[in-house]
């Protein structure tokens, strides 16, 4: 059985689901883009036509395209409102709690074939799936940030997950014009289980004193072509969303290698959780960033 994807869900208006419900709409997919916050939902919409902007600006997309892009999405405020979607993908904080229990939550209100996606980039799948009423039709989906500009998205199976979610997530990636990997259902699965403890170790550098922020950023980007510095990628991620695969990996793999550096763990307890806060290891509150250490 073919299952086509015509209306998507999306729970979270933060810079994740914002992205998603940009793409989706571009590739003319309906929308539903849901935030228990307003304020966050209002900035959500705001953030998608600015996105929508730059690309007409740039030429990648005409007024008419944007305009249409625009029409098909639209805001909810209740999980009640996701009821006529055929994927509902949850894109909220990185907290297990919390996703686990948007999940328990929302599945009353989908209809039996609708399947539900998580865009967690380090939690386990089949965890996540046990707190639904479908684990067959549970997938996950982990776009890269930021979603409109990164190719890569990263599916990866529960141990309950069907073959018809897979291919029916599978052929919805490649209708939004992006390219899928399959991973298996281990902490932090591809991406993030070799970008985190990269960061972190660079971290660890900056707290050992071997370099200062600006030293290990140059390093790395000079002697390594990275076109972003490694705690300026931490800053651009949110510290808070490091730490926690960081943690995710120490628990889930229990290698010492994956200890969080005592630094990062402080900077997180002080509220310096990157750009989002105007403040990480660089502070953004003047005209350019200014390192912190």
């Amino acid at each position: 059985m073919v299952i086509e994807i015509k209306r998507v869900g999306i729970i979270g208006a933060g810079q994740m689901g914002s992205g998603i419900a940009q793409v989706c709409a571009a590739a003319g997919l309906d929308v539903v883009l849901n935030d228990r916050d307003p304020a966050r939902l209002a900035a959500g919409i705001d953030s998608i036509e600015k996105g929508y902007s730059r690309l007409v600006s740039k030429g990648s997309l005409d007024e008419a395209e944007s305009h249409a892009a625009r029409e098909r999405i639209t805001s909810a405020a209740t999980f009640g409102e996701l009821s006529p979607c055929d994927l509902v993908i949850e894109a909220a904080t990185e907290h297990e709690a919390t996703k686990r229990d948007i999940f328990t939550n929302l599945c009353q209100h989908l209809s039996p074939e609708a399947l539900v996606a998580t865009n967690t980039s380090s939690i386990s799948i089949t965890r996540l799936a046990a707190a639904t009423d479908r684990p067959e039709r549970f997938i996950g989906i982990h776009f890269m940030n930021p979603v409109p500009v990164m190719q890569l998205v990263e599916l990866i199976r529960g141990i309950a997950t069907e073959d018809t979610t897979y291919e029916a997530a599978k052929g919805f990636i490649g209708k939004l014009g992006k390219t899928a990997t399959m991973s298996e259902d281990f902490p932090a699965f591809i991406v993030n289980r070799i970008l985190l403890p990269m960061i972190n170790e660079a971290i660890y550098t900056l707290y050992e004193g071997v370099g200062s922020v600006e030293s290990i950023d140059t390093a790395m980007k000079l002697g390594a072509n990275h076109p972003m510095g490694p705690l300026q990628l931490a800053d651009f991620i949110g510290l808070d969303t490091c730490l926690s695969v960081m943690q995710v990996l120490y628990e889930g793999l229990a290698d010492s290698k994956y200890r969080p550096c005592p630094l990062l763990v402080k900077y997180v307890e002080a509220g310096w959780l990157g750009r989002k806060t105007k403040r990480g290891f660089y502070d953004y509150r003047g005209p350019n960033p200014v390192p912190t250490r």
